[in-house]
């Protein structure tokens, strides 16, 4: 075995390993008696497994939206099939657990562009990531508008704060719009340091409609598999206001940073503020978020894993002659 590929697949197994450890460090606390106890009470019955099978079900049609969007937003850049940019976005998953706000995700998904190509490939990452936060934050400020009135003085913060950050958000996606192929060539030359074929790179109004038609329905899908998880402890119909607090929860999840090892259990603080108007107990609310999050950060992420363990790539930026 060559000196390379005994270093690359040390770092594939101490990058699962790094990954099993964070995942045992932020379920460990969730994973209670009397959580477990619920969840057994509920999630096993036969109506609970129904609703977890078409939870999970929504995983793929979730990340394969995603994928979707990822091969129209880099197809100037560099054509891949609709298979790659799969195994590309569910690599960004795996690798996104290892730093706060999953600031390496897209680490993952560079892996498998052309290496001169790389640099560019992240900026569009970012801008794709925007479009996402973009339908979050309107539907989210929707749902701030509707229930502003049920904030009290210990968690009024986080809405005028989420209004702060939404406003930054908005301003950072037009400037992206406008100046992504110059950022695009900007990055590329600093990070490449030697004459490149310059990108002509444009966001069309097409590509921009497309990709934001894409972003709403892949928020009515995520909504959609929390309020089926919701209701496998307690049905409730689906009411304007169990929507906005699903709105409101994904606003604050999204746009306020994440602390990694903790972040199950602000995703569980935030949920019981949002829904604090419904009829959902702290418990059920807390799993539902544990839920959430394991099937479709941890589910995906093992996928991912696999991918990045199946595949060589190469590490440089700069491609090899």
């Amino acid at each position: 075995m060559s000196t390379k590929k005994i270093i690359y697949t040390s770092l594939k197994i101490l990058l699962g390993l790094a990954c099993l450890i964070i995942f045992y460090l932020k379920l460990k606390p969730q994973f209670t008696t009397e959580n477990i106890f619920y969840i057994k009470q509920n999630a096993l019955s036969k109506t609970g497994i129904i609703y977890l099978v078409l939870a999970l079900l929504l995983v793929f049609l979730n990340w394969g939206i995603e994928a979707f969007k990822w091969q129209k937003i880099t197809q100037q850049i560099e054509k891949i099939n609709y298979s790659t940019a799969f195994k590309s976005v569910l690599s960004g998953v795996c690798l996104g657990n290892i730093a706060p706000g999953r600031a390496t995700e897209f680490i993952g998904k560079i892996f498998y562009f052309n290496s001169n190509n790389r640099p560019a490939i992240t900026v569009l990452h970012f801008i794709n990531g925007l479009f996402q936060l973009i339908i979050t934050v309107f539907f989210g400020c929707l749902a701030l508008t509707y229930n502003f009135k049920h904030f009290n003085q210990n968690n009024i913060w986080i809405a005028n704060l989420s209004i702060a950050l939404s406003v930054i958000v908005i301003i950072i996606f037009i400037c992206s719009l406008i100046y992504s192929n110059w950022l695009l060539n900007f990055i590329s030359k600093k990070i490449l340091k030697q004459s490149i074929t310059q990108f002509n790179f444009v966001i069309s109004r097409p590509l921009i409609f497309q990709l934001l038609f894409l972003s709403v329905i892949r928020y009515f899908v995520f909504c959609l598999q929390f309020y089926i998880v919701l209701i496998l402890f307690n049905f409730q119909a689906l009411t304007l206001s169990i929507f906005f607090s699903l709105a409101l929860y994904y606003l604050f999840t999204t746009i306020i940073p994440m602390l990694s090892f903790i972040e199950p259990v602000i995703r569980a603080t935030i949920v019981l503020i949002v829904f604090s108007n419904t009829n959902f107990n702290s418990i059920e609310l807390s799993l539902t978020a544990l839920i959430i999050w394991l099937i479709n950060i941890i589910f995906p992420s093992i996928i991912g894993y696999v991918f990045l363990i199946n595949n060589k790539f190469q590490f440089n930026l700069v491609k090899q002659k």
